[in-house]
């Protein structure tokens, strides 16, 4: 057996902690958005593969015999990749998503289907932004340049931003003291966020539900069918061994 974690979020760092344990044979990916990542016990690339061609030459060169998709949640396009590629070259595939933050009592939640209607969704009157999206999503808020905006990121921009910012260099997991304080210190009026899902960046929904600010909610893109699962334990059975996490 040789299994490609295809990683992103910080449940395939648990999960190739796991394997490691385990002395199973698996590879680490990091698609190469973060500048720094995270050090993982399993051999490791970073990089694109080159579409699904790609990543089907890579799953036969490699001999690997098991793909599990532990993408961020809207790493869309990735995990189609993985879909077609595991079909193509009739590898077993099973992701490991995190079940999406659910509505709490005192949540003020505009849902929206995309970045393009999260836009939208912002006032026309100007206003104290906190986009918790990502970078490569920031470019259609340009369109409302009358808002203050304050960005996220875990590495420093790499090229000039679209509209004026201020910029948060950090890496979660966040509390919700920290969260609390940053947005307190910001005065930060509304939040657009991803529904991701996890407890790394929930902190950030439950401040804004304590602060009773409004959040713009874009949802999670539709992916075909696939097998998944919401746990480590749950891929390691999968694989055919037992976890001994905490052990």
């Amino acid at each position: 057996m040789r299994a490609l974690i295809l990683g992103g979020i910080a449940d395939a760092s648990s999960l190739a902690a796991e394997i490691a344990r385990a002395g199973l044979d698996a590879v680490y990916s990091y698609g190469g958005r973060t500048r720094t990542p995270a050090d993982q016990p399993l051999p490791t690339r970073i990089g694109g593969f080159g579409g699904v061609d790609g990543l089907a030459d890579y799953i036969r060169r490699e001999g690997i015999t098991h793909v599990i998709d532990a993408t961020h949640p809207f790493a869309a396009e990735m995990s189609r990749n993985a879909i077609e590629a595991c079909a193509t070259t009739g590898t077993p595939l099973i992701a490991l998503e995190r079940a999406p933050w659910a509505r709490a009592p005192g949540d003020i939640w505009i849902d929206v289907g995309d970045v393009g209607a999260a836009v939208a969704a912002l006032p026309q009157a100007p206003a104290r932004v906190f986009l918790a999206i990502g970078r490569q999503h920031i470019a259609p808020f340009a369109t409302r340049p009358q808002h203050a905006y304050t960005l996220r990121f875990v590495d420093p921009p790499d090229s000039p931003l679209p509209f004026v910012a201020e910029v948060i260099v950090s890496r979660g997991p966040y509390t919700l003291d920290g969260e609390l304080e940053m947005m307190r210190r910001r005065g930060i009026a509304w939040i657009v966020a991803r529904n991701s899902g996890g407890d790394g960046a929930r902190a950030k929904i439950d401040a804004a539900r304590r602060l009773g600010l409004p959040v713009i909610m874009i949802s999670r893109p539709n992916l075909p069918e696939r097998q998944r699962v919401e746990s480590v334990a749950e891929v390691m059975q999968w694989l055919g061994h037992r976890t001994c996490l905490g052990a």
